[in-house]
């Protein structure tokens, strides 16, 4: 093929170059120039694993990426399962050029920040799941990504993020070769399981938090949990962005796989990952409604500690307003006053003074201002 001058990734999404390359509304096939391929180095650093699987059993160790398919195709039922983490452009390139994968989906599987999602691209499938993690110490959801590339003879992972690590996945998936037996579906169905089961994880996190906010609400504190309300409900929303999205695709694979290249027996496993999957969704959406029973809680128990402040200085001051008022009469300079001359005069007018201020202090007590 021709040198146009330039890498087809990052594949542009518009403009005169990238039309060039349709042919008759399809994306001409394009063989990765050697030369700006990523180096080696680069692709060893971003590989976990490449393996070679046949009936359900891991064949050798690591095998190399260049002869992966080739070993696929000489087995009867063979398949490689290559893991990438965090990988560059060139990368991807490198490693899209020997599985043939659909440029649209590589330039997705580098630039992540993608939504949940389920593609056919010719013969092989693009899934997009979101992973999260809890990290309680700072009560922050981090939300990473994986995508799944699944062919007929290969299966290429994609994990952004430090959520939910694939490599016990594997392992899982290693000591029960019925399912492993199945091929490359089974991957996905694992990798699908996994990251719901974290979700969990999350889930009660988010659970223990919101718990001890409703606690701190209802009690006498002097300490305001408006801003940890709204932090939680930020994450909350995050959470709920991440997860929601991917009921459309686990329902897909639970019931119509029809056109999918995958084996029909995942089916049954991918019900139960919908199933899982829907009572997370429910939670979620729950924490959502008691963080806005909580905030309006919390508002309300704002106002009520206001107006108990206000009410508890206003019955002071009617209280004071006694002494103030007799003492200020008093001190007028007037030469013929009320008991003026009288010998007990001074301690009567405190007596009444002290009688006043007593009978309003119950009287406000009984009423519960103080």
């Amino acid at each position: 093929m021709p040198d146009d001058g330039f890498s087809w990734f990052p594949l542009p999404r518009r403009g005169p170059s990238a039309q060039a390359r349709r042919r008759g509304g399809h994306l001409a096939p394009h063989t990765p120039d050697p030369d700006q391929a990523g180096s080696i180095s680069d692709v060893g650093a971003a590989v976990v694993d490449c393996a070679l699987y046949d009936s359900g059993e891991r064949k050798g160790g690591r095998i190399e990426l260049e002869t992966a398919l080739r070993k696929a195709d000489e087995c009867e039922d063979g398949f490689v399962w290559i893991g990438l983490h965090d990988p560059t452009s060139e990368v991807v390139e490198a490693v899209g050029g020997h599985f043939e994968l659909h440029p649209l989906a590589m330039e997705d599987a580098v630039h992540a920040h993608q939504r949940p999602k389920l593609e056919l691209f010719d013969d092989s499938l693009f899934a997009v799941l979101k992973t999260a993690r809890y990290v309680d110490s700072e009560e922050l959801v981090e939300i990473g990504e994986v995508m799944v590339f699944v062919g007929r003879r290969f299966v290429v992972t994609v994990r952004h993020g430090e959520g939910s690590p694939l490599h016990d996945v594997r392992l899982d998936l290693e000591s029960h070769p019925d399912l492993l037996g199945i091929g490359p579906s089974s991957v996905l169905y694992a990798i699908a399981d996994r990251i719901v089961d974290d979700y969990a994880t999350v889930i009660e996190g988010l659970a223990t938090d919101i718990e001890e906010i409703e606690a701190e609400v209802f009690t006498d504190s002097a300490d305001n949990p408006v801003e940890r309300i709204y932090r939680l409900k930020r994450e909350v929303l995050e959470f709920k962005r991440a997860v929601t999205p991917l009921l459309a695709p686990m329902q897909r694979l639970s019931s119509k796989q029809t056109g999918l290249p995958l084996d029909p027996r995942t089916e049954e496993y991918f019900r139960d990952v919908h199933d899982h999957l829907e009572r997370d969704v429910e939670r979620i959406q729950g924490f959502d409604d008691i963080l806005n029973g909580v905030l309006q809680a919390n508002l309300a128990q704002v106002a009520l500690r206001d107006n108990r402040d206000v009410r508890r200085i206003s019955a002071w001051v009617a209280i004071l307003a006694v002494p103030t008022m007799v003492f200020g009469l008093y001190g007028m300079n007037f030469a013929t006053m009320p008991e003026l001359q009288w010998r007990y005069g001074y301690p009567a007018v405190l007596v009444v003074v002290a009688v006043a201020c007593a009978l309003l202090y119950r009287a406000f007590k009984r009423a519960g201002w103080l």
